[in-house]
Formats: structure tokens, C-alpha cells, sequence
């Protein structure tokens, strides 16, 4: 199983597809990804801060800084 921090909480998820998941078969989904935002900036989220995120706007990393 692979994991990765989230960039805003530090929270280790789950990342699903990994070469662990060939001999495991995991039930479990990932539990967050990587979003490209529209400035440019890529960040890892898991989905509890990507659910903070501003919906009324397309997020920039200034959002992500202030979670």
C-alpha cells in the first residue's frame, strides 16, 4: 500500500493503484489526489481539505495555504 502526506493537514492516505495493490487487492479506495489548480501549482489533498476548498471559484494555491 502507498501513501502520501496531504499537503494542507499532513495526514498519510492511502493511494490506491500502487504495486502493492497487484499481490494485496485492497478494497479500500485512495483517499485523496493530486490537483492541478488553474495558476499552475500541483498539491496533493486528501478529499476532507479538498472539500474545504472554495467552491463558488476555480482554487489557486492561496486557497490551499489558507486551509
Amino acid at each position: 500500500m502507498a501513501s502520501e502526506p496531504c499537503d494542507v493537514c499532513g495526514k498519510r492516505v492511502r493511494i490506491a493503484g500502487g504495486i502493492g495493490d497487484l499481490w494485496n487487492f485492497p478494497t479500500s479506495s485512495s483517499g485523496g489526489m493530486t490537483l492541478e489548480l488553474v495558476d499552475g501549482s500541483e498539491h496533493f489533498l486528501c478529499f476532507e481539505c479538498m472539500e474545504r476548498l472554495p467552491g463558488d471559484r476555480e482554487p489557486t494555491a492561496e486557497d490551499v495555504a489558507a486551509l
